[in-house]
């Protein structure tokens, strides 16, 4: 049952509505011994009272703060819930932060409890936790029999939850209590990914996110109608990720079943298994994709990549929507049986739509994709939008736009050329920054920081990060987001980033793509190892073609005249990526400067 998310005050009120309704079906499903399990929407009820009663019991408030940090799984959604359905406040925090950041968001937002998953996660949150006076008491969900310095109040959640099962069953007062919400009330906290520098905290209420809900559910109307009770979703963008958060939400009001992914490796064996209808995933997954799918298609005979071809080739025609002859019809009805049918088997077979969302996504991977029959839905927004601002409807999806302003948001472009956006979306502000949050909100209006334009359909394009742009000594404006989506594309680079400010030309670093690297030392008879490849002149005349191809499609003043090859990628794990995938620029260009001003 779909439910009509403007009649409900706060995310709880949903829940407890559907598991009321939807009773013993199943809902969220989790690998065990590596078969998929289900949680019942029953038991889903059972769990979230019981941990809500028992937090009650701690003294957690109305308002006070607790933090998750947990991989994508059952007990998030659990944990979240319970937290919101006393009045506190949840703050999601990544899996893939430093001690230094938990010591940060804990400090920062004041939370008085933490639930933590694994006891991977608990020797990089302890330390932080122990020399904070107010969070003394950590939830942890894993029983794996580990033991902790008794600095703080280490909790069982599963003894938390069947000591609390009786106590809560059969009682409504948490249900109850939720009737007293507001839709305006704060409903979490979700730090922003820090591109350049401390996160901030974004207050985002129980309405905010509904109207995302409200929103999404009418965008998806035609994809879902015949589906009734068995959407399927699979969760493997992190939940602390505002764009997973609330689309949690979404598929809980659609009365769907979750299915929560293992890892980024076992994404396409999950998918297979859960047969979802929708899965949302950040650009670089999109990209990777690409990358995968064509460098296999290598290993297979002429005939089949000759269908490949042609497949592309009628697929992209069809998008553009090129006349096509009767003859190309008909082949294009035989692809559809002989390749599309097989790759999308690959992906569960039931796949209606790819969500994109959190970055902008490369025009020519998502014709690449959508030729072959697996149609991606780019969005976008931010975190302080709670998150969707404007989709791609399925009805006419345009690739090189992130699709018409949703239902109930308003958006106007600024005489600067960025993007402004208000409705109940908008954030309740940045907690205990007020400063930053006047910066942000103006006269009402979200500043977004990118720089966009309407096409002639009303369809929203984004030009440009507002902060991103380099300024070239000449005084003009250069997207560099742009040129490194046409420099990441090609097989042979992984990564790139460009450099340029007052200068008279623009420079790069590159990251070289490691599979296709070794491959290239094998053949020339040269030591397999990236650091040592980077090194040959042979291999920077290789990348300096790749370089060139792209500048031909580039003016005189986006062409990178010089670039460094860098011998590891940027990631999370060294500062050089958010959690949600984006390149913290400002860090790149402190530890490359010196190398990328010798460039000039």
């Amino acid at each position: 049952m779909i439910v009509n998310f403007d009649e409900f005050n706060s995310i709880p009120s949903v829940f407890y509505h559907q598991s009321n309704d939807l009773k013993d079906q199943p809902y969220l499903w989790k690998k065990d011994n590596d078969k998929y399990v289900s949680l019942s929407w029953t038991q889903v009820k059972e769990q979230v009272e019981s941990l809500a009663t028992y937090l009650k019991d701690l003294g957690i408030l109305e308002g006070d703060r607790v933090l998750i940090l947990s991989e994508n799984r059952p007990e998030w959604q659990i944990a979240d819930l319970a937290i919101m359905s006393i009045g506190a406040i949840s703050v999601p925090a990544y899996t893939t932060s430093t001690t230094n950041d938990y010591k940060y968001i804990i400090e920062h937002s004041g939370a008085r409890c933490a639930i933590v998953s694994s006891h991977e996660l608990m020797q990089k949150i302890l330390p932080a936790i122990e020399i904070i006076s107010h969070c003394q008491n950590v939830i942890k969900i894993n029983d794996d029999h580990e033991t902790y310095k008794e600095v703080v109040n280490i909790l069982s959640y599963n003894k938390i939850i069947n000591d609390n099962l009786e106590k809560s069953q059969g009682s409504k007062e948490i249900e109850e209590f939720t009737k007293n919400f507001k839709r305006k009330d704060t409903a979490c906290i979700i730090y922003t990914s820090g591109t350049g520098g401390n996160p901030k905290g974004v207050m985002l209420s129980h309405g905010a996110m509904l109207r995302n809900c409200a929103s999404c559910n009418k965008l998806l109307e035609s994809l879902t109608s015949d589906l009734k009770k068995e959407i399927r979703y699979l969760s493997w963008l992190p939940l602390s990720h505002s764009y997973e958060h609330t689309l949690q939400f979404l598929e809980m009001g659609q009365g769907a079943q979750i299915y929560y992914a293992e890892s980024i490796d076992k994404l396409l064996v999950n998918m297979s298994e859960a047969a979802p209808h929708f899965m949302t995933a950040v650009p670089r997954f999109y990209d990777s994709l690409h990358t995968r799918i064509s460098q296999g298609l290598k290993n297979q005979s002429k005939l089949s990549q000759r269908f490949f071809a042609t497949t592309l080739k009628l697929g992209m025609k069809k998008y553009y929507g090129d006349h096509m002859s009767f003859g190309e019809r008909l082949l294009n009805g035989l692809m559809d049986r002989i390749v599309r049918k097989k790759v999308k088997k690959r992906f569960g077979g039931s796949l209606r739509a790819l969500i994109s969302g959190g970055a902008a996504l490369n025009f020519e991977v998502g014709l690449y994709l959508s030729a072959l029959g697996l149609p991606l839905l780019q969005g976008y927004g931010q975190t302080e939008t709670a998150p969707v601002i404007s989709a791609n409807p399925p009805e006419k999806i345009k690739l090189d736009t992130v699709g018409k302003v949703l239902d109930g948001n308003e958006v106007k472009i600024s005489d600067d050329g960025e993007i402004l956006a208000r409705g109940e979306l908008m954030m309740n502000g940045y907690w205990n920054d007020p400063e930053a949050t006047n910066k942000t909100i103006i006269d009402g209006w979200v500043h977004t920081g990118d720089i966009g334009e309407f096409d002639n359909e009303n369809y929203l394009k984004i030009t440009d990060r507002k902060k991103d742009i380099i300024v070239n000594a000449g005084g003009d404006n250069i997207s560099p987001s742009r040129i490194e989506a046409k420099l990441d594309i090609e097989p042979e680079i992984a990564q790139s980033m460009l450099y340029g400010d007052f200068k008279n030309y623009l420079v790069a670093i590159i990251v070289p793509n490691t599979e296709l690297a070794l491959e290239w030392a094998e053949q020339n008879n040269i030591e397999k190892n990236l650091s040592t490849i980077i090194k040959e002149n042979s291999y920077n005349k290789k990348i300096r073609e790749v370089v060139d191809k792209v500048n031909k499609n580039l003016s005189a003043i986006e062409q990178i005249r010089k670039f460094i090859l860098i011998d590891h990628e940027f990631t999370i794990e060294n500062n050089m990526m958010t959690p949600s995938m984006k390149v913290r620029r400002f860090k790149v260009k402190d530890k490359y400067k010196e190398s990328l001003e010798n460039l000039y």
